[in-house]
């Protein structure tokens, strides 16, 4: 399925000069990992204690672009210089589960009608990462097929946002918006558990 996680090689080109100069500094990946976490409590920390003042959520679209380029980096330094540990691989699938739920149940709050569609957001948001790990773990290679991925995520919420700033109208709609994209996120971990399946399978009959 198509996914903003397809155009990820191209983030990444972007951010290499400034992945050199952070190894060169002595930057590791772990360090990238809990800072992505600790910027996503904040900001869902003053969202959730601001719900009645939508200015705040100006802090959601420039935060998740920030939070992205973090998860590229962290991975990159990770691979490009040999700074792989088993800590910093449970730190980050643990650190973007606890992201999600730090910037997106605050929501709830800022739109009260749509509390529960928020909720089952975060909660099918969740079970799309558990869908990734779950394959990975039996073996099948980690897939991050979409149509709801966290790059698809972040899109989505940072552009909910940014609109309810500018139309705070569009604040309504958050109801059927985050309904639909729980149930989008039930479809990509269909879609990620069902690719695993298939690796397996392939990677049986090889044998």
């Amino acid at each position: 399925m198509p996914s903003v996680y397809d155009i990820k090689p191209r983030f990444q080109s972007l951010l290499r000069p400034l992945l050199a100069r952070l190894a060169r500094a002595g930057v590791r990946p772990n360090h990238l990992t809990v800072t992505a976490l600790l910027g996503s409590v904040a900001v869902g920390g003053v969202i959730l204690l601001t719900p009645q003042r939508p200015l705040w959520l100006l802090a959601l679209p420039a935060w998740l672009f920030v939070r992205m380029a973090l998860n590229a980096l962290d991975g990159m330094l990770a691979r490009e210089h040999d700074m792989s540990t088993r800590l910093g691989a449970v730190l980050n699938e643990f650190g973007d589960v606890l992201s999600d739920l730090a910037i997106y149940l605050p929501l709830a709050a800022v739109r009260p009608e749509a509390a529960w569609s928020v909720v089952a957001f975060c909660l099918t948001a969740m079970l799309t990462e558990f869908a990734g790990v779950l394959g990975q773990a039996l073996g099948a290679r980690r897939f991050y097929q979409g149509p709801m991925g966290k790059s698809d995520r972040a899109l989505l919420v940072g552009s909910l946002a940014l609109l309810a700033v500018v139309a705070p109208a569009t604040l309504e709609s958050w109801g059927w918006v985050f309904s639909a994209a729980a149930l989008l996120a039930a479809w990509t971990c269909g879609n990620r558990l069902h690719a695993a399946l298939a690796d397996l399978d392939r990677k049986r009959e090889a044998s």
